[in-house]
């Protein structure tokens, strides 16, 4: 439902990468190298051939509607197909909507972090935090609260991200709409995969996930 940007990783570039074969070794007598292959190229990766290479694929063909953009709003307005106010008028599976409120709710995050990335939103279509009224920002705080009890007690993680973004500079994916992160973490989900791959690597689906939060979610 959201893909605000939570953090990246930069790797500066090799100072040996200014000059060609500088400080390389020499292939060895038989190598695939030594017998005219291009420096640097796998054994069967030429493209005229289509042949296998050394590296392993991981086929995420659902990723392309985040890449298109689908689902994101055409405006900033509450009727210019805002997400956060369009997954309330939907069912609850329909919407990946956690809990309802009376004046905010929780939802999982379609594109999450980890697994079990819930937001917490609230009806109202408004862009600032300090635009909520004292009853919206105490039961915002509650949802909080609630989402963090419920995580714990479905899945044990080790630590929690919880944070606003406000505004696009900071790195809200649909700024125009109020909403928080509770992020569950546990020790190693930072692992190569997001780093080296720009992959994340989630264990259930997201209507799983929805169904064991709703029936674990506090009453109070």
């Amino acid at each position: 439902m959201c893909a605000d940007n939570i953090g990246t990783v930069s790797a500066a570039s090799s100072p040996e990468s200014a000059g060609a074969g500088r400080g390389r070794p020499q292939a060895a007598a038989g190598s695939p190298q030594a017998a005219g292959s291009p420096a640097g190229e796998l054994p069967g990766a030429g493209a005229d051939t289509g042949g296998p290479d050394a590296f392993d694929r991981l086929w995420t063909p659902h990723r392309m509607a985040y890449i298109k953009g689908e689902g994101k709003p055409t405006g900033p307005g509450a009727n210019e197909g805002c997400p956060f106010c369009i997954a309330p008028t939907l069912s609850d599976e329909d919407g990946l909507i956690v809990a309802r409120g009376e004046l905010v709710y929780a939802i999982m995050n379609l594109y999450p972090y980890t697994s079990g990335h819930v937001l917490i939103c609230p009806y109202r279509h408004l862009a600032d935090y300090t635009e909520l009224t004292i009853a919206e920002t105490v039961e915002f705080s509650d949802y909080t609260r609630r989402a963090i009890t419920t995580l714990r007690t479905v899945s044990g993680p080790h630590g929690f991200n919880i944070g606003i973004n406000l505004g696009t500079v900071a790195g809200a994916g649909i700024a125009a709409h109020l909403h928080q992160h509770v992020v569950p973490r546990w020790g190693g989900d930072s692992n190569f995969m997001p780093v080296v791959g720009h992959t994340r690597v989630l264990p259930q689906l997201l209507a799983d996930t929805r169904k064991l939060l709703a029936d674990a979610w506090p009453a109070a």
